[in-house]
């Protein structure tokens, strides 16, 4: 038996959770999310716990029912305590600023970028160059945090860039004259 997916699921009080066939409804006090179960797996909801199952003993069926599990915890954690990505901003002249319901940032090059948020993601801009992205589902907020990053990596000789907070850019020395 998978090891993660033998695992029950433990449901805080303040959420609430829908079994429907293959689609789980969870609700919290951090938003709403569905999950999409993959094929093979089944979900039972006995009590404040959910236990997920499988069809087969096969290595495919295997990974689908610990993937079931790790979906569903992560929905039931988004939206009971939410997830959290920190960017940091280094450069001179680089800023960013959240204006409704996208975040426009300047990075050195000839035009502004202007990135427009998903639905329930919240982001918050600290000093100019801290980002805060906050949401319930965990998938969006890394692909979010990722693609501000893209914009500009942080670079390896002079560290400029978006990065991750705590992250450590492995910097190179430049060319010398002989």
């Amino acid at each position: 038996m998978s090891r993660i997916g033998r695992l029950p699921v433990v449901v805080p009080p303040k959420v609430k959770v829908e079994v429907q066939g293959r689609t789980l409804q969870v609700e919290g006090p951090k938003g709403k999310l569905h999950v999409e179960l993959p094929p093979r797996t089944r979900v039972a909801l006995e009590g404040a716990q959910i236990k997920v199952s499988r069809d087969g003993e096969d290595a495919a069926a295997k990974a689908l029912h610990g993937l079931s599990r790790s979906l569903i915890q992560n929905a039931v954690q988004g939206v009971h305590e939410g997830y959290v990505k920190k960017l940091e901003i280094h450069g001179v002249g680089f800023k960013a600023a959240v204006q409704g319901k996208q975040i426009n940032m300047t990075l050195g090059y000839s035009h502004q970028i202007n990135y427009p948020l998903p639905e329930q993601i919240k982001v918050t801009v600290d000093e100019n160059t801290k980002i805060t992205i906050e949401g319930p589902d965990k998938q969006v907020v890394g692909q979010v945090a990722s693609e501000l990053r893209g914009f500009y990596p942080p670079e390896p000789y002079k560290g400029k860039g978006i990065r991750y907070a705590g992250e450590k850019i492995v910097r190179k020395e430049g060319k010398t004259v002989q």
